[in-house]
């Protein structure tokens, strides 16, 4: 799978969605970056060039919010989103025109989406990665062990990996009970806090030039444990499981 510079017209459409979901976010939510005191600042905060944002996933919310972030940051994210968005008539043409890459979760065209976003970080872009794979089924919305995909893209490309956590998300818009949240969250504006770490070489991590699947689990709980403990900065308290608590089948 090859991906397509969104160009100019993508980066006009980028602009002015990312400032229509700012206005649309602010009513249902007041979004925290820790440590960004104005735009120049925040620059500094993404390295240049091909980067990989990973973050925890506790909302349906989170893919938004996390391009937010990224546009505080003065950079423009390509997520990585599950195939079924781009399926929508109109939600999956824009998603496509902001450069966003579809993952076909559960079949074996997953690991297309790798290359793909390989390709986008050829270019220099920087891209998003929910680590997890899915929104975080723990009842106390502490992230789950990570999938090895972050890591793997990361060792195709040499890119960096920047984790970033999000906490209070889950607040605005829950698994369940979706339009109650929202309408709560009209009246309450709960908080989303979230906060930048350090750049991780993953190449750094190992010694095998050619990591196998037991070393590529290892490295990818090892980038994990890091962006929880950027979870745990943000919410003061100790996770259950440094690297993910094990996944729950149950939705």
């Amino acid at each position: 799978m090859n991906w397509s510079d969104p160009g100019r017209t993508g980066a006009v459409v980028y602009a002015v969605l990312g400032a229509v979901a700012a206005v649309a976010v602010a009513g249902l939510t007041r979004l925290r970056v820790a440590g960004v005191r104005g735009r120049r600042r925040a620059a500094m905060a993404l390295p240049d060039g091909a980067v990989i944002v990973i973050s925890n996933h506790s909302s349906y919310l989170d893919g938004i919010l996390l391009a937010l972030v990224g546009r505080r940051l003065g950079r423009p994210l390509r997520l990585l989103a599950t195939a079924g968005v781009f399926r929508f008539p109109v939600v999956g043409g824009l998603a496509r025109r902001l450069g966003y890459i579809p993952v076909e979760r559960g079949t074996s065209d997953a690991a297309n989406a790798l290359e793909a976003a390989a390709s986008a970080l050829a270019e220099g872009e920087a891209i998003g990665i929910f680590p997890e794979g899915r929104t975080t089924r723990d009842p106390h919305q502490w992230p789950e062990r990570a999938k090895t995909g972050a890591v793997r893209l990361a060792l195709m490309s040499g890119a960096p990996i920047v984790p970033i956590a999000m906490v209070g998300a889950h607040r605005v818009l829950g698994r369940r009970r979706l339009v109650r949240s929202l309408i709560r969250s009209v009246f309450l504006r709960p908080e989303v806090r979230s906060v930048i770490g350090a750049p991780i070489d993953v190449w750094q991590l190992t010694d095998q030039s050619d990591p196998d699947a037991s070393e590529l689990r290892r490295l990818a709980d090892l980038v994990m444990e890091q962006l929880i403990d950027l979870v745990e900065e943000l919410r003061g308290e100790i996770a259950p499981d440094p690297i993910g608590v094990p996944r729950r089948d149950a939705a």
